[in-house]
C-alpha cells in the first residue's frame, strides 16, 4: 500500500501527494467517525486525475473523490487504505457564453463562485444551496443535490449540458457538449450525475444558465397545520405558476428552537402550527400585485392565518434566516443525526406527526426537528438525543426513520446521494431488479471497484 503512495508522489510530485493528510480530509459533514486515508492527492488537472486514476486501477487501490466535504451521506468520506483525491484544486471558471447561456468550469469551482460569474455576465446558475460558499459543482451534480429553487428550475440534473469525467483506468471521457438538443446517441453524462463517483471522476462540467427575473416577492406565511400549507401550495401553484421558485416549509419543532438559537426576531405576532416561506420571481411587472392577491386569497380560503411581505432585500433575508441556520446545528444541537427524505405531499403530514411522536416516545427528551421543501416533497429530519451525547443512536434512529419512510411510499433520498450512511436501506426504495442492474452499470465502468468503495449500493 506504500508503495502506490510513493508511485503517486513520483509520477505527480510532493506538491501534489504531500506526505501528510490535511486533518479535513479525513471526514465530511456525515458525522461518520474520521478515517486516515493512505494518500491524498490534490489534483490541479485533468491530467493529473487520468494519472492518479491510472495508477490506482492498475494496483487495484480504492479511491474516494472529495470535493467541498459538505455531503451528509458519506459519499466523500475515506476509505481506510484508500487514496483520497480531492479537486479543491481544480477551481477555475473556465469560460462564460452569453450567447448558448453556459458557463464551463472545472470540477472543484465552489457554487457561489460559479453563481457570481454567470451574475457578472448578465445571466444566473440557478442551482442554489445552502452551502453554496463552500460546496463544489462536482459534489453538486456527483449527488444531483436540489436546494432552494428546485421547484422552479429543477434538481443539479436539469443544470448539466456537459461533462468530462476521467474513468477508472484513467481515461478521459470528453462530454462537454454546450447545447440544449444534442440526440447523438447515449446521453453519457447521465451515468455521472448522481452516482457519487461510483462510475468515474468529474473533473469539468458545462451548466446551463438562466435568464435573472427582474422582479422577486418574498413572505414569511404562518399556517394552522400541515394540511393548510398543503392547500396554500395549491393555491400558490395555480396563481403563481412558473413564476412559483420556493415553498419551504418549517414545522415548529425546528422554527422555534433554531430561531432561538439564532436570536432571530418572530416576524409574525402569534405562534402557528407550521410556517412557510414562499418566494416567487418572473419578469411581469405586475408580478408583486399577483403576489399579494394569491396570498389574499389564501388567507380568504383559511390556508393562511397571517402573512408578512418583504419589502426590501434586508427583509428578505431576515425572512430566510431561520430556514437557512442549517449550519448552526453544530452550536444550537450538539450531535445530530440527519434525515434528508422524500414523501408523497399526502403523506407529509402524518410522516411528520409519526417520526416526531415515535422518537419522543423511544428517546424520552430528544429533539426532532422537521423541515423542508414542500413543493418538491422533500421532508428533511434532524434528530438529537441529549442523554446520548456523542454516542447518538444513529442506527436505531434510521431504522425507525426510514421504516416509517417506506411506509408511507416515499425514497430514504431526496436531494442528498446514499453515501455510506444510507447504503443499507436502499432497498427500502428500490427493488432488487434496480439494484442489481446498478451493480451491472458499476462492474462495466470499474471492473475492479476501485471508485468510493462501500458507498452507494453493496458490491
Amino acid at each position: 500500500m506504500s508503495d502506490i503512495a510513493n508511485r503517486l508522489r513520483t509520477e505527480l510530485g510532493v506538491d501534489v501527494v504531500p506526505l501528510d493528510v490535511p486533518e479535513r480530509n479525513h471526514h465530511d459533514w456525515s458525522g461518520l467517525p474520521p478515517v486516515s486515508p493512505l494518500a491524498l492527492v490534490r489534483a490541479c488537472s485533468t491530467e493529473q486525475v487520468a494519472i492518479a486514476l491510472r495508477l490506482c486501477h492498475e494496483t487495484e487501490t480504492p479511491v474516494v473523490p472529495q470535493g467541498g466535504l459538505t455531503g451528509i451521506s458519506g459519499g466523500a468520506h475515506p476509505v481506510a487504505g484508500a487514496v483520497v483525491l480531492s479537486l479543491e484544486r481544480m477551481n477555475r471558471v473556465l469560460a462564460f457564453d452569453a450567447q448558448m447561456a453556459t458557463l464551463t468550469v472545472e470540477a472543484g469551482c465552489v457554487l457561489q463562485t460559479a453563481q457570481e460569474a454567470a451574475q457578472d455576465g448578465g445571466l444566473m446558475l440557478a442551482v442554489d444551496l445552502g452551502a453554496r460558499g463552500s460546496c463544489t459543482i462536482g459534489g453538486v451534480i456527483a449527488t444531483n443535490a436540489g436546494g432552494n429553487q428546485v421547484l422552479r428550475y429543477g434538481m443539479a440534473r436539469e443544470h448539466v449540458l456537459g461533462l468530462e469525467v476521467v474513468l477508472a483506468d484513467g481515461t478521459v471521457l470528453n462530454s462537454m457538449n454546450n447545447m440544449i438538443k444534442n440526440n447523438a446517441g447515449l446521453d453519457l453524462k447521465q451515468l455521472f450525475i448522481g452516482t457519487e463517483g461510483l462510475m468515474g471522476i468529474i473533473t469539468k462540467a458545462v451548466m446551463r444558465l438562466q435568464p435573472r427575473p427582474s422582479h422577486s416577492a418574498t413572505a414569511f406565511c404562518g399556517c394552522t397545520d400541515t394540511a393548510a400549507a398543503v392547500a396554500f401550495l395549491k393555491r400558490a401553484r395555480a396563481d403563481l405558476g412558473p413564476a412559483l421558485i420556493s415553498f419551504e416549509v418549517m414545522w415548529p419543532s425546528f422554527y422555534d428552537l433554531m430561531r432561538a438559537g439564532i436570536n432571530a426576531k418572530h416576524p409574525l405576532s402569534e405562534p402557528h402550527g407550521v410556517y412557510v416561506v414562499i418566494e416567487a420571481g418572473g419578469f411581469d411587472d405586475n408580478l408583486r400585485g399577483q403576489f399579494e392577491n394569491c396570498l389574499g386569497v389564501a388567507l380568504e380560503e383559511g390556508a393562511l392565518n397571517d402573512a408578512v411581505i418583504a419589502a426590501s432585500v434586508r427583509e428578505e433575508r431576515e425572512l430566510w434566516a431561520v430556514r437557512e441556520a442549517v449550519a448552526e446545528y453544530g452550536h444550537i444541537l450538539g450531535p445530530l443525526t440527519a434525515f434528508d427524505v422524500g414523501l408523497p405531499l399526502e403523506s407529509i403530514a402524518e410522516a411528520v406527526s409519526r417520526l416526531e411522536a415515535e422518537i419522543a416516545e423511544r428517546w424520552p427528551g430528544a429533539r426532532a426537528l422537521s423541515y423542508g421543501h414542500m413543493g418538491d416533497s422533500n421532508l428533511h429530519l434532524v434528530v438529537n438525543v441529549p442523554q446520548a451525547g456523542t454516542d447518538q443512536p444513529a442506527s436505531a434512529l434510521k431504522t425507525l426513520v426510514y421504516g416509517i419512510v417506506r411506509d408511507l411510499g416515499g425514497t430514504i433520498s431526496a436531494e442528498h446521494g446514499i453515501g455510506a450512511v444510507k447504503r443499507d436501506y436502499l432497498g427500502y426504495s428500490r427493488t432488487e431488479a434496480e439494484i442489481d442492474t446498478m451493480r451491472r452499470l458499476k462492474f462495466t465502468l470499474d471492473p475492479r471497484g476501485i471508485l468510493n468503495p462501500g458507498k452507494g449500493f453493496a458490491p
